[in-house]
């Protein structure tokens, strides 16, 4: 049930050990693990073959705009925000460069066999720090749009879409990877504001929703990750959302709620999350080892996120295509100058 992190751009025997753990069902890629593309291919199908035989997850958070793991020979993609931007004066161009965004990201990631880039970024544009220009607008009708829109073109990529940070991570303040993170609004604000997007996206097909670890008080006590309100009877029950949850990486601060490593996997898992993101390498062999009693995640949930048959790196290249999709992004949605 965890996807976990690597230290390097190549595999060592510490890494090996982890993979080979039945409980560890995927490897979440970084900017420390990329030196190219042929490197991070290479690195990729070394992966693989320590798991050739299961379904396993390979996978990055490739969103654009300040957060994209992978450079170089890969497109630099324009931040979320510039799609939400165009939409005030063209939605209808914005909704259809959000869809080229998504199957350019998805078909590129897709042609390394990257299974998964955790996207889109689902939160409302409302301040807060960590969120920032990933999030698509302020607006829960036009961030919901454009969040299908993405879908759509994850989709005719091949890739399944991952909506975060359930339940809208967006409009807190606090960056959930330094402090404890509260939200003191009620249930009805947030259905009417940050959950739009969310429930829109799961009716759009979303595969997987990967949980914040942000705590509303007037809804749970607990951080939403741990939260079978949250999960249960909110995501599952009251939305209807049967696809995979994620709790998102148990390294960050705001993780730290419920207590250490081996208690911050079992509190997610006991609360209904599926898949469970370990990211920094020095947490891994802790949580490896405190998971080991614990069942794996159902190969077949696992294998509902695997990416679908991709072309290869030189065909997506000769494909006009991409060159369009990437000549439109440029003209329209260019990145600041200081990008």
């Amino acid at each position: 049930m965890l996807i976990i992190g690597i230290p390097g751009k190549v595999l060592t025997d510490d890494d090996r050990i982890w993979l080979s753990a039945p409980q560890v069902s995927g490897v979440i890629l970084f900017s420390r693990n990329f030196a190219n593309r042929d490197q991070v291919t290479t690195l990729i199908d070394d992966i693989r073959m320590e798991r050739p035989d299961d379904p396993f997850l390979i996978c990055v958070d490739q969103e654009g705009g300040p957060v994209q793991r992978f450079r170089g020979e890969f497109t630099r993609l324009p931040a979320l925000s510039r799609l939400g931007k165009l939409f005030d004066s063209n939605p209808a161009l914005a909704i259809a460069l959000t869809e080229d965004h998504a199957w350019l990201m998805a078909s590129e990631m897709r042609a390394i066999d990257i299974d998964l880039s955790f996207a889109p970024v689902t939160d409302l544009a409302c301040g807060n720090v960590a969120i920032g220009e990933r999030a698509f607008h302020p607006d829960p009708a036009i961030t919901s749009q454009l969040v299908q829109a993405y879908a759509r073109g994850m989709h005719l990529a091949g890739m399944a879409v991952t909506l975060k940070h359930f339940p809208g991570h967006g409009t807190v303040l606090t960056d959930t990877h330094f402090d404890a993170a509260d939200d003191a609004r009620e249930l009805d604000e947030l259905r009417a504001m940050d959950l739009v997007p969310f429930v829109d996206g799961i009716a759009a097909g979303a595969e997987a929703v990967m949980l914040a670890h942000v705590t509303y008080p007037e809804i749970d006590v607990l951080a939403a990750g741990y939260s079978k309100v949250w999960i249960g009877d909110i995501l599952r029950k009251e939305i209807g959302f049967g696809g995979i949850v994620i709790g998102d990486d148990i390294g960050m601060a705001a993780a730290e709620s419920i207590g250490g490593i081996p208690a911050r996997i079992e509190a997610h898992l006991k609360a209904g999350c599926d898949l469970v993101l370990a990211c920094g390498p020095s947490i891994v062999d802790e949580a490896v080892t405190a998971s080991g009693h614990l069942p794996a995640c159902n190969p077949a949930r696992v294998e509902s996120l695997r990416g679908a048959v991709a072309p290869t790196w030189e065909a997506l290249v000769d494909n006009p295509k991409r060159d369009e999709i990437i000549a439109r992004l440029a003209e329209f949605c260019p990145e600041p100058a200081s990008k």
